[in-house]
């Protein structure tokens, strides 16, 4: 998969998206000054969600319609995606932001008219969010643009998953996620991602998105082989936002980048060391021995450096004749 010319897969360093979501807090100039913040924190991308409240629910008070558990626990659907979005509007001088910054910028998607309004922005790849990975006329439509999909799983059971990657023509990325804000370690639950890989098959870029504290998951998944890496950004200095208690700040943010690059780089395969046989213990003369004369523990030893026979070798060589004379210091080879 290819995003922006970066070419995004299996052994290759994770794609680091830095989600801004609500973290705006209501103000294109701090959406703005979070594009920025995202690049020199070293995110590979940005991400928006692209959503209008009238879109995404309806303006009812209704039970159906209020949100029983969790972070938001009482509010009205319509109130906290009214509180939470990013208008329509501000998507054309947000991707402006991001060209001249240098990093590209994609969004979610949540209808057909979010998918037009980016396709006229040029947008390279879209999100489908993990309580859409149901909506598979959306995945259709967003995957016949001819662009990347990226789909986090959420709640989503085995067949849901296989129905989402048919939806997207089987080349869509998938994040492993859960569906609690914030989200708990002792809920991670990182063996779903090999789980979600063998299901598709191998076939697909698989990663996550993390809505814990701190990088110690972003570190955990890069460690098993996750391809994308996606994490909320906020601002050091705003108001509080409703994804604020699950966001990073720009310089949490860059320790997380530094962290998972290193980690990346920590399980790239290597040969075996060449360099340090000084160091390492091997056969050698520690008496001078005549020609005919017998090996003993009081004339070889294993020793440091590395440069003569393996010490396994000592018991066999123990007992022998010297072939020629041996000074104090030789290797035995």
């Amino acid at each position: 998969m290819d995003i922006a010319d970066r070419t995004i897969g299996h052994k290759l360093p994770p794609y680091i998206i830095a989600e801004i979501s609500a973290n705006h807090c209501g103000s294109l100039e701090r959406a703005k000054l979070l594009i920025k913040a995202a690049k020199k924190a070293g995110a590979d991308a940005i991400k928006t969600q692209c959503y209008d409240p009238d879109t995404i629910t309806l303006n009812i008070k209704r039970p159906d319609f209020i949100v029983q558990h969790g972070l938001w626990q009482g509010r009205t659907l319509y109130e906290l995606y009214s509180k939470a979005h990013t208008p329509l509007g501000w998507h054309q001088a947000l991707y402006e932001t991001a060209k001249s910054e240098g990093i590209p910028i994609f969004s979610s998607v949540f209808d057909r008219s979010s998918v037009d309004l980016l396709e006229h922005l040029g947008c390279p790849a879209y999100k489908i969010a993990s309580f859409e990975v149901v909506d598979t006329p959306l995945i259709e439509y967003a995957a016949k643009t001819g662009k990347p999909l990226i789909i986090s799983t959420g709640m989503a059971t085995a067949k849901e998953i296989l129905d989402a990657n048919y939806a997207s023509g089987k080349k869509a990325a998938f994040l492993h996620c859960t569906s609690e804000y914030p989200g708990t370690i002792e809920h991670a639950g990182l063996a779903r991602m090999a789980e979600i890989d063998q299901l598709l098959e191998y076939h697909n870029p698989i990663g996550i998105s993390d809505h814990t504290l701190g990088h110690a998951i972003p570190i955990a998944a890069t460690a098993l082989g996750a391809a994308i890496i996606e994490k909320h950004l906020k601002l050091e200095v705003a108001p509080k936002s409703e994804d604020d208690e699950f966001s990073l700040t720009s310089p949490q943010f860059a320790a997380m980048v530094l962290a998972v690059r290193q980690t990346h780089e920590a399980m790239k395969h290597r040969p075996p060391e060449v360099d340090g046989r000084q160091l390492r213990r091997s056969l050698y003369v520690v008496a001078d021995i005549a020609e005919g004369e017998e090996f003993t523990h009081d004339n070889i030893r294993s020793i440091r450096p590395g440069y003569g026979m393996a010490p396994k070798m000592l018991p066999r060589m123990l007992g022998q004749k010297a072939t020629k004379s041996y000074h104090k210091g030789d290797r035995l080879t």
